[in-house]
């Protein structure tokens, strides 16, 4: 099974290279950063970060004491990624892993989600995580809240424009983001708040966690200002640790990261 023409184009840009390091971006990594330092095992332990991209977590992780294998289909991704001390990096389908069974003490899905536009492929990728997390192990995956690409549409004042209106209102009704080659985030799928614990029960994932990555703070305009000001960011971390299970904000929260141990 092959990535899409349209997220294939769009992430052999080179885009993913640096997203983490760019104001929301930078707000997510350091968020999916903390909840997983809290949820994981403790080191040493075998992670499988599957669609890892260009490494990102990978470093931090291996940095922390895991051993790490990144699986990306991208192979700009991958060569970016194998460049990491202590990381190993190969292609790989989310939906299809080569992967033994029950190898890994966890297994990170932190961008295949809301690429697989299927419910059936989404199921695949949960159950693939399943089936090579050893029994006990932490399986986590993100996704991006189906009212994301609307509340950025009106911060950015893109929602004024006739032709972006109408794909945002048709991916807020099906949950499929299609920009259709506007300059925009690729192809998408924005999820419900209770759809992924759905499809984490379904794939055999129960008492799932649900954990708001951003909250609300991906709306602040100087975002890049809280974050580059160290005290600032560490009461802006600390007020969204108390905050990150709160349902009500789920589905304001540009990521959700929702765990669960396999049983």
């Amino acid at each position: 099974m092959e990535l899409s023409a349209p997220i294939r184009a769009y992430y052999e840009q080179g885009g993913e290279l640096n997203r983490l390091d760019l104001a929301n971006g930078r707000l997510e990594f350091l968020r999916t950063r903390d909840v997983l330092r809290r949820v994981l095992p403790q080191a040493p332990a075998r992670i499988l970060d599957v669609g890892g991209a260009t490494g990102a977590h990978a470093r931090w992780l291996t940095a922390d004491g895991y051993h790490v294998r990144v699986v990306d289909p991208v192979p700009l991704h991958v060569a970016h990624a194998a460049t990491i001390p202590g990381v190993d990096a190969v292609r790989g389908d989310a939906r299809r892993l080569d992967e033994p069974d029950a190898t890994y003490q966890a297994t990170l899905l932190l961008g295949p989600l809301y690429h697989l536009t299927d419910r059936a492929d989404r199921l695949a990728a949960l159950r693939e995580a399943v089936r090579v997390t050893a029994p006990g192990g932490v399986v986590a995956a993100a996704t991006i809240s189906r009212h994301v690409g609307l509340f950025d549409a009106l911060r950015r004042g893109r929602y004024l424009q006739p032709e972006i209106r109408a794909f945002i209102d048709e991916e807020v009704a099906t949950g499929v983001y299609d920009p259709q080659g506007r300059d925009l985030f690729t192809l998408a799928y924005f999820h419900h708040a209770d759809e992924i614990t759905a499809e984490f029960a379904e794939a055999g994932l129960a008492g799932a966690t649900r954990y708001a990555l951003e909250s609300a703070a991906w709306l602040f305009a100087d975002a890049d200002g809280w974050l580059d000001d160290d005290e600032r960011t560490a009461h802006l971390l600390a007020a969204l640790r108390t905050v990150e299970r709160d349902e009500s904000m789920l589905g304001i929260s540009s990521h959700v990261l929702t765990v669960a141990t396999v049983g």
